[in-house]
């Protein structure tokens, strides 16, 4: 039986602890000797680099197990060919507690086209090759073999999206739940705040791993001797058999947990792998506005650990931002926010926001700019359910599509004082918002749009409408086009009325599920009859247990069980990834065979309204040339299927220290 334990029933009041900064937590035995510690509690293993900032899984988790009394230790990006690192701090007196990083490190290593990334943006100084490949897993198994015994509790957005079977990208196959691989005791899916005080708190307590199971928000494998939960709150998926060997089961399975996510009214699932079935209890319930203070109030130094000679790029991004809530009820198919941090949102308290933003004022370092003041979106601050006896039924998987519910309260006002209030404090020169603003909500709100435009817009504004053709649109659980047509003029007015001239900078996805060529070549017409011409490209990549990826691998929407189009073959991928930039020389042939099989000659030539012109321009040619001899020269690096047995040994292209094993020579005939 699962217990209803509240979110903050395993918390004790943190006003005792001042927020008066203090060292970064030890990442070496010397370091821990050095606090006057002969051991540590928690050995918390992560395979991003360690930075004392709420905006880092390490830095807020192991902070908050410190200020209940926790001794931690931080192995950031161990080593993983021995087990040797995980011995640094000896042995831990509670549990390892594993995270993967910030992402999941299949899409931290690869890109939409299977090729290695150059760099890793939160690594020092960006090197690639600081994790390994399904970071968990090894990690996991590094822990159990250094110390047989000790809990080992498995967390972050890789472990989270892989706690059930799920499709891999990388490998293109169905994979089992990453429990069974990685022999981890528990995954504390979603945020982990409230999960990891309670499991160090009942370990403490003396009770064992096993007793945890009745925690919300884990999931467990039960032995073939075990009997799992069964009853009315209990929804039993289709095997890991069944979805691996039939598209249309691994579709109902992703349905299945996808309308139970609500964590008011979810259910325990239960998913069969052979004789061992994989328990997942409901999710935790949402963290209270006095939790979220206490999170991000607690004394984190904003740095690095000192040990760090090289920046660490995704640091750089963040360092001078402030969160301010969390969660999103958008329920995009493409997006994991949902799956991971929740469809409520949890929202910090003004007063908790404005110290942090005197905080950093304060800070020598400090150059008088806030990067951001947001979370996941911009402007879904303090936006509940008006009906909390109906949100509590609710099985909705998007508050704002096909339409904005009726009950949603979007009441702009709480945000726009924040806004306000941040930029008055004293040492603050500008605060901006870099979050993605929902427009479909902005536009309900013309103060916020004025307050947005006036003063915290630096010229330019990312939105992302994502697409063009309704469709797709529908398939990604995105307003309109016309909604971004309908913002794009409140903006440029607002933006008039207070005296400026801005631009907004749309972001589009490409091969999406149910996005063809043709309907790629809409976009681009649409484009250039706006006159936006995109800098950056964002590839749809399929991340587990995303509705999307679904259809990407099925073809099938897990809603309606309707057919999808989806761009597999790669060529179809490049031309529409050339299409989003059809104004660039490099990408002229491409596009010019992409409007040639479509059809649509009728878009090549001199006209205006032509995408490209009739003859290739001389940089198309030099560029097409250069291509050509960089390919020959260096290569291109694909991780596909077929690579997968490589890739699980170790081996990773593009690393220097990567050695191919030696192919056996065919005998002479």
């Amino acid at each position: 039986m699962v217990s209803d334990n509240s979110s903050n029933s395993f918390s004790i009041a943190l006003d005792q602890f001042a927020p008066v900064q203090t060292p970064p937590l030890p990442m070496t035995r010397r370091e821990m000797l050095d606090r006057g510690w002969d051991s540590v509690d928690v050995v918390f293993v992560s395979g991003d680099a360690y930075v004392d900032h709420p905006a880092f899984a390490a830095g807020i988790l192991c902070r908050l197990l410190e200020a209940h009394g926790f001794r931690v230790g931080v192995l950031a990006q161990p080593d993983w060919q021995s087990c040797e690192p995980w011995k640094e701090f000896g042995r831990p007196n509670l549990f390892f507690a594993i995270s993967a990083g910030n992402m999941d490190s299949m899409i931290n290593h690869y890109t939409a086209s299977r090729k290695v990334r150059n760099d890793d943006a939160y690594s020092p100084g960006g090197r690639i090759g600081l994790r390994p490949d399904r970071a968990t897993k090894p990690y996991c198994q590094r822990a159990r073999e250094a110390y047989k015994g000790v809990p080992i509790i498995a967390g972050g957005v890789e472990a989270s999206l892989r706690r059930l079977a799920h499709y891999d990208y990388w490998s293109d196959k169905v994979m089992r739940s990453i429990l069974l691989d990685a022999k981890a005791d528990l995954i504390a899916y979603g945020m982990g705040e409230d999960a990891i005080v309670e499991i160090a708190q009942r370990l403490a307590a003396g009770e064992t791993v096993k007793d945890l199971r009745d925690a919300r928000g884990v999931a467990y494998v039960c032995g073939a001797k075990e009997d799992p939960p069964s009853g009315d709150d209990v929804v039993t998926l289709p095997s890991y058999e069944d979805v691996k060997g039939d598209l249309t089961e691994f579709a109902r399975a992703t349905r299945l947990y996808h309308v139970e996510t609500n964590p008011y009214n979810a259910k325990t699932l239960v998913q069969y792998h052979d004789r061992q079935a994989v328990v997942c209890n409901p999710p935790r319930l949402p963290v209270s506005q006095t939790d979220m203070d206490r999170y991000y109030d607690l004394p984190y130094t904003r740095r690095a650990h000192p040990s760090y000679k090289d920046r660490i790029p995704a640091f750089e991004v963040v360092k001078d931002s402030v969160t301010i809530m969390r969660g999103c009820f958008g329920g995009c198919t493409f997006c994991s926010i949902t799956m991971h941090q929740g469809r409520t949102i949890q929202s910090r308290s003004k007063d908790s926001i404005i110290r942090e933003v005197k905080g950093l004022s304060q800070d020598k370092d400090f150059k008088g700019v806030i990067s951001d003041i947001g979370g996941p979106t911009a402007n879904m601050y303090e936006m509940r359910c008006t009906r909390p006896e109906i949100e509590e039924k609710c099985r909705r998987l998007s508050c704002v599509h096909p339409t904005v519910c009726s009950l949603l309260g979007t009441d702009h006002a709480p945000l726009i004082d924040v806004m306000r209030e941040s930029r008055e404090v004293d040492g603050i020169k500008k605060v901006f918002v870099a979050s993605g603003v929902r427009m479909d909500l902005a536009q309900r709100s013309p103060e916020y749009m004025q307050e947005l435009t006036e003063h915290h817009v630096g010229g330019h504004l990312k939105v992302a409408p994502e697409h063009t053709d309704p469709k797709t649109l529908r398939m990604m659980k995105k307003p309109d086009i016309d909604d971004f047509a309908g913002f794009a003029d409140a903006f440029k007015d607002a933006s008039a009325k207070a005296g400026k001239k801005q631009y907004l900078v749309p972001y589009f996805i490409t091969a999406h599920p149910g996005s063809s060529v043709e309907s790629m070549i809409d976009l681009a017409i649409f484009l250039k009859q706006n006159g936006y011409r995109p800098d950056q490209v964002q590839d749809f990549i399929p991340a587990p247990m995303d509705i999307a990826t679904c259809m990407y691998h099925t073809g099938l929407d897990p809603m309606s069980m309707k057919p999808v189009f989806v761009a597999k073959h790669l060529r179809d991928r490049k031309f529409q990834r050339a299409l989003m930039q059809f104004f660039k020389p490099e990408n002229y042939f491409l596009v010019r065979k992409a409007l040639l099989n479509a059809g649509r000659s009728d878009l090549i030539g001199d006209g205006c309204d032509a995408l490209i012109p009739a003859h290739p321009p001389k940089a198309a040619i030099n560029a097409r040339r250069q291509q050509a001899n960089r390919s020959f020269r260096d290569g291109d690096h694909y991780h596909s299927a077929q690579q997968e047995k490589e890739l699980s040994s170790g081996y990773r292209p593009g690393r220097s220290s990567a050695r191919r094993r030696s192919r056996k020579r065919r005998p002479k005939s």
